[in-house]
């Protein structure tokens, strides 16, 4: 496997100046104890930027963040609940408190959603709202309170290559996905004339452990042999014939964070290795 990305930034530097550079701003990332929340983290303090990290595990961002100091960056753990604005509030105010400003937003906090839309139940549907919508949301209302004043910034959220693939038992995850992309597109037309971009990445098929929750039974276990074989069908589905890593959708939310994609807005960025072209 490949050195991770935010190491090779670290050894190479990111060029003060440049598009990428984050030197003297703040981003806010839910969803920092793991997978692509962790890797986003790491990549956008690489890059400069002082992060706050939110997440209900607080134990697995203060871990994310002590290794982001051991690496010589600035970073804060928090804990967050996605599903409750006051949380999200409160989040923000704690990189004001602490830094003054607020640059950058990530809501990347997500949950998946497996099983054939005639059972999905009540408060599964919640759930899935709940941390994958309303979460979004109010990461957003958050942000915009505290950048609008300011007239810039730019918000990242996180929709899925599952809302252009229609596909038995995830249907609750990807209506939820797909509601990202409209907020996000919506939020993109709002926000637009106070300085503020707001993007979402749709991320394919990515190696993390979120993935094949589908496959665990009710204990968390799964056949590791299931395992490498639904891997193995997820990498057919890519012309390049690869799976995707978290460096690899942090490297997006670089881009869509900084002076990068400064004319770029209400884009939801396919990052999923050609998994959603008809090939």
């Amino acid at each position: 496997m490949r050195a991770a990305a935010h190491v090779q930034l670290y050894a190479a530097g990111v060029q003060r100046g440049t598009g990428f550079d984050l030197h003297g701003r703040v981003a806010c990332i839910t969803g920092a104890a793991a997978g692509i929340g962790e890797a986003s983290a790491r990549m956008l303090a690489a890059a400069g930027a002082s992060v706050v990290l939110g997440d209900i595990d607080v134990a697995g961002a203060q871990r994310v963040a002590d290794a982001i100091v051991r690496e010589g960056g600035d970073a804060l753990a928090t804990s967050v609940d996605v599903r409750r604005r006051a949380d999200l509030d409160a989040f923000v105010a704690a990189a004001i408190e602490r830094h003054g400003q607020l640059d950058i937003m990530c809501n990347i906090a997500g949950v998946g959603s497996y099983g054939a839309l005639r059972d999905v139940t009540e408060a599964e549907f919640d759930r899935a709202i709940g941390t994958n919508v309303k979460g979004t949301l109010f990461g957003c209302q958050a942000a915009l309170a505290a950048m609008i004043p300011h007239g810039r910034g730019s918000i990242v959220n996180v929709s899925a290559t599952a809302i252009y693939i229609p596909a038995a038992g995830v249907g609750v995850y990807a209506a939820t996905k797909a509601a990202v992309a409209m907020l996000t597109q919506t939020l993109a037309v709002e926000a637009g004339a106070h300085g503020i971009r707001v993007n979402a990445l749709a991320p394919g098929f990515t190696v993390t452990n979120f993935v094949g929750g589908h496959l665990r039974d009710a204990d968390g276990h799964r056949d590791e042999a299931e395992f490498t074989t639904y891997l193995e069908r997820m990498r057919t589905m890519s012309p390049l014939g690869i799976l995707g890593e978290a460096d690899d959708q942090a490297y997006q939310v670089l881009y869509l964070a900084s002076d990068a994609s400064r004319f770029v807005t209400g884009t939801i960025l396919r990052a999923n290795g050609g998994q959603s072209i008809d090939w």
